[in-house]
């Protein structure tokens, strides 16, 4: 619920389940020592100078160990991934984006065992062929954003089974082609009713949102 918390926080997760999603989808990276985390970006704010004319420049989260990163203030609010699928405990599905390269081992550490509900998908293709020859039994999604001419290559190619298109690059003939090599289509990201209704009536197989409270009631419909 970014609009009403910031994004890929436990408060924000926590009200997701509350408006009665049934996926929560959220982005990870890795500490220095290890600790995969959930945040968007591969950088958090520094902390501020007196010197008022140089602003601090972020910093990476994999240059930082865990108890580093929490000790910023900014970076607080950045929860580890192991203590959100504590928090989803399966009332949810979990889709989970690596947004790292070198991460995919201690992903897999965490989400293999909660495969039942839990997937890995990513922009970065690599990513998810890695994962689907070390963890087969993890449901994986490449994520595009543009439309290919072949559209099912990246999912032959990696082995994937979910097709996490930008909204505005999907049609009726794309969802059927997907589902008809048993894959599904995942819209992002919608936060127009109509356009949620119109996906719908094409068959997309999920609804990726930031208005989850407006769509939910469509969804479960």
């Amino acid at each position: 619920m970014p609009r009403e918390h910031p994004e890929n926080t436990l408060p924000g997760f926590a009200q997701a389940l509350e408006a009665g999603v049934q996926g929560i989808e959220l982005d990870v990276h890795a500490t220095r020592d290890g600790v995969v985390v959930v945040h968007h970006d591969p950088v958090v704010a520094a902390p501020e100078t007196r010197e008022a004319h140089a602003a601090p420049s972020p910093l990476r989260i994999d240059q930082l160990s865990f108890d580093e990163l929490r000790r910023l203030d900014g970076a607080r609010g950045i929860p580890p991934l192991a203590q959100v699928l504590s928090l989803v405990d399966g009332r949810a599905r979990v889709y989970v984006e690596v947004k790292a390269t070198g991460i995919e081992d201690r992903v897999i550490d965490l989400v293999e065992p909660r495969a039942d509900w839990c997937a890995i998908h990513s922009f970065d293709h690599r990513i998810v062929a890695a994962i689907r020859r070390a963890a087969p039994v993890v449901r994986c999604g490449v994520l595009m954003s543009s439309y290919l001419v072949h559209p099912l290559a990246p999912l032959r190619d990696t082995g994937a089974l979910d097709l996490w298109q930008h909204w505005s690059m999907i049609d009726e003939p794309l969802v059927g082609a997907v589902q008809a090599e048993g894959g599904r289509v995942i819209a992002w990201t919608v936060n127009d009713v109509a356009v949620a209704a119109t996906l719908r009536s094409w068959g997309v197989d999920g609804i990726c949102t930031d208005t989850a409270r407006d769509l939910v009631p469509l969804v479960r419909h």
